[in-house]
């Protein structure tokens, strides 16, 4: 915390959010500097910067229960935090609504928030029985829609393309047939699905056999991945010069698509040639305009791990635009 400062007073954060410390420490935010907490979530990125320094955070989120509940950390803050409810997709557009053109920060912790885990009435997770819905906002198509009307094939891909699940068209033959006699309402009714098409052999494995299942129409309800892709181009848009962005990621899919964002804006994509130049601005097309702060992801530590075994999968990479750091970003 910086000297002289006063943390945010209003009540603690319901969990801390993983990797926290090493976000904060890329970002390095300083006096006067604007930053953006894409996944507000329970604001614990958004507390960790603004005690870290003098500056402004604008926290986003679609979910508006998450944006209800930041009022208080809003008001403890004395003006220094804003929370928007939308897609961090869309902050370019949701911060220019409020003056703000350029920003010297990002953060994004991807996926689901344990405050949404931990309410069975959202429908995210199996371990307790709700209703199947895992929208992360309170509009458009809920995870019972795709399962009960999805058609075979469309719903097989799903599994296959989301979760990485090699058996997806046996699960999907086994959601058709339980559908035909009784529409699919519960979390837990379609994790008994799951893992009763998959055999007792995979009971055996180290995960829930209906894990990957629930991970993949989590991602189709959301868009996860086109939100993200939304959000890394949103983020190129919106920093300023020497600005940062650090994204913590939690499987495979998100890695790969912050990998390589970071990496193409960073001059290191591979090209058909080593002499091929782009026809549109008569240079290389790998000209850095970024530069790549973490060779290898961050992972949690064996404490971080022991406390919070959520953040076991978690990966943090960090890239930084290139150009001179200019001060304040406000428009």
């Amino acid at each position: 915390m910086s000297a002289g400062l006063a943390p945010i007073t209003a009540a603690p954060a319901p969990h801390v959010p993983v990797l926290c410390a090493e976000v904060v420490r890329f970002i390095d935010p300083r006096a006067g500097g604007i930053y953006v907490d894409g996944t507000f979530g329970a604001g614990g990125y958004s507390r960790a910067l603004l005690d870290a320094a003098d500056c402004r955070v604008f926290g986003i989120d679609r979910d508006p229960d998450a944006v209800r509940a930041a009022h208080a950390l809003e008001t403890a803050s004395a003006g220094r935090l804003a929370v928007i409810e939308g897609r961090f997709g869309d902050m370019v557009e949701l911060l220019g609504a409020r003056g703000v053109a350029s920003v010297d920060g990002v953060a994004l912790d991807l996926g689901v928030s344990s405050m949404q885990v931990d309410q069975p009435e959202r429908g995210f997770s199996f371990r307790q029985d709700g209703p199947l819905d895992m929208r992360m906002s309170a509009t458009g198509v809920s995870a019972a829609d795709v399962v009960n009307t999805a058609p075979e094939g469309e719903l097989a891909d799903i599994l296959f393309t989301y979760g990485e699940e090699r058996q997806s068209r046996r699960i999907a033959r086994a959601v058709v047939r339980a559908r035909a006699a009784k529409r699919i309402e519960r979390t837990a009714e379609l994790a008994d699905i799951v893992r009763r098409a998959l055999g007792p052999a995979a009971a055996r494995d180290k995960i829930d056999p209906a894990t990957r299942t629930f991970q993949a129409l989590r991602i189709h309800v959301n868009d996860e991945l086109g939100e993200l892709r939304r959000g890394l181009e949103a983020a190129d848009t919106l920093l300023a010069p020497g600005g940062r962005l650090a994204v913590v990621s939690f499987h495979s899919l998100e890695d790969r698509a912050v990998k390589g964002f970071l990496r193409a804006r960073a001059g290191e994509a591979p090209r058909p040639s080593r002499h091929a130049l782009d026809a549109r601005r008569g240079s290389d097309p790998r000209r850095p305009t970024w530069r790549v702060l973490t060779r290898r992801p961050v992972t949690p530590g064996t404490a971080e791990c022991d406390a919070n075994p959520r953040a076991r999968s978690a990966r943090l990479r960090v890239g930084e635009k290139l150009g001179e750091a200019s001060p304040g970003g406000a428009a």
